[in-house]
């Protein structure tokens, strides 16, 4: 069989807009995307997954490699990628920022760990949620769906330069307001009920001034904090469920799919 080279240009352009955009998504998906998953994991997970679901996708145009137009062409499949991947960061950095107001508010932010995902130094508690919102975006086969809504992005955005619309774009923009509105829904039990005692110190040392109520006043607030931690971990699936559902509406608005009852189809 003779491999001429129109045909092995067919065959890396079968291959290349697919692994770009699978690309994108793993290089900033939650997970995945982290520092902790070695580049060359990465890279090889990428490859698998594109030559597993290329005989499933629809043919691909025919763009010349090496030209202008594949680099543009190559840079838009790189953004729905990314775009899709990014919301899933929004969807874990909306409990690591639920977790760091809780902290602060409590006086549990003196304990504060490396968070490997950023390199920086983050609150304990904030560690704990994201920890946790983890392990339920994988036990919920969160990655399994991005994966699809992947797949399924190639019949709706073909490939090609045009890439995500505008409306899309601020659709992405938008849902960062819904992180901050979910991260202070999430922590805003905790924040009322510490108000309410510092509200009570405050009438406490305003009766009694002698008794210095306001000495004993951080570790009171730092077990209060644990108490409140305690009470308010049952909501986090709750919590955790609405933000998904508000992720994955956003994911197909960005794609052009219908989504029924919380799944891409």
């Amino acid at each position: 069989m003779t491999y001429t080279t129109a045909l092995i240009m067919e065959w890396l352009s079968s291959i290349l807009w697919p692994l770009a955009r699978v690309s994108g998504l793993l290089m900033v998906m939650a997970v995945f995307g982290s520092r902790l998953t070695p580049a060359r994991i990465r890279i090889g997970l990428a490859l698998a997954l594109t030559f597993m679901i290329a005989p499933l996708l629809p043919p691909m145009p025919k763009i010349e490699l090496f030209s202008v137009g594949s680099f543009l062409v190559l840079t838009q499949q790189l953004l729905i990628g990314i775009a899709l991947g990014l919301m899933t960061q929004f969807l874990m950095e909306s409990f690591v920022m639920a977790g760091q107001i809780i902290a602060m508010q409590t006086s549990l932010g003196f304990a504060t760990l490396v968070d490997p995902m950023n390199g920086q130094s983050a609150p304990v508690v904030g560690q704990f949620y994201l920890m946790l919102a983890t392990l339920v975006f994988l036990a919920v086969d969160g990655h399994l769906i991005m994966l699809r809504m992947v797949v399924l992005s190639f019949d709706t955005l073909p490939v090609s330069d045009a890439g995500l619309t505008l409306p899309a774009i601020r659709s992405l923009a938008g849902f960062l307001g819904v992180m901050y509105q979910a991260s202070l829904v999430m922590a805003l039990s905790a924040i009322i009920a510490l108000l309410l005692i510092n509200f009570a110190f405050g009438v406490m040392t305003r009766a009694a001034p002698q008794l210095n109520i306001f000495s004993i006043g951080f570790a009171v607030s730092m077990m209060s904090g644990l108490l409140i931690l305690w009470l308010t971990i049952g909501g986090f699936l709750g919590h955790f469920d609405s933000m998904w559902e508000r992720v994955q509406e956003t994911s197909c608005e960005l794609i052009n799919i219908q989504c029924f009852g919380g799944q891409s189809g």
